[in-house]
């Protein structure tokens, strides 16, 4: 059976998600201590089926500045994968790598937006692998995009690509932590809804098949 939105999903294919979310973040984690030469954990993660404006008030609300890393999915999967970097994860990069941190989003020049989409770029390369070597499946990814706005302009690029297909979008949270400080973790994953059907059919949790 095909779904045609992400609220017909069952439990079954629900639960199988939240793994994927789970072991893809892990992987994240890992990818990021071996970037910054610092021990990095994540905390258990939440993976959770969202609308939209949901999704946006669990990042901290529409006018929050913030910042993105942002790249397409192509090949078997087509989508987007959106990683949401609040100030204390900025802070946290810039630190290791460059030794130095920002008061705000307006103290970015080129050195520190480079330094925080390579993070980000590994970041979501390092899941999506998880992701495609779990299921099998083939994932091209774009190259990344960068951009400091309001999360509610942020998390209208999906909601613009997909928005017509699905009014919900996968998120996965937790919190890194390093130093013995908490760092909030936020990834957003949208497949498109005939990727996210051949994603359940090549985990072998698609309804009635």
């Amino acid at each position: 059976m095909t779904i045609k939105n992400y609220d017909e999903l069952t439990s079954l294919q629900l639960d199988t998600l939240r793994e994927l979310g789970s072991i893809g973040s892990g992987n994240a984690a890992t990818a990021l201590s071996q970037m910054l030469s610092r021990e990095v954990r994540i905390t258990m993660p939440e993976v959770r089926i969202m609308g939209y404006n949901e999704a946006i008030e669990w990042i901290g609300g529409p006018e929050e500045i913030t910042a993105g890393v942002l790249v397409k999915m192509g090949g078997q999967m087509n989508g987007i994968m959106l990683s949401v970097q609040q100030l204390d994860f900025v802070n946290l990069v810039l630190n290791s790598i460059l030794g130095q941190t920002v008061k705000d989003y307006s103290g970015l020049a080129d050195l520190e937006n480079s330094a925080l989409i390579e993070v980000g770029n590994i970041m979501i390369s390092t899941f999506i692998n998880a992701l495609s070597g779990l299921a099998d499946i083939k994932i091209d990814l774009t190259v990344p995009a960068f951009t400091v706005d309001m999360q509610g302009a942020i998390l209208a690029v999906p909601m613009a690509e997909y928005g017509g297909q699905s009014d919900y979008i996968m998120t996965i949270g937790g919190n890194f932590v390093c130093d013995d400080q908490q760092i909030p973790c936020r990834l957003l994953l949208s497949p498109d809804i005939r990727s996210l059907n051949f994603l359940l059919r090549k985990l072998g949790v698609s309804d009635g098949e």
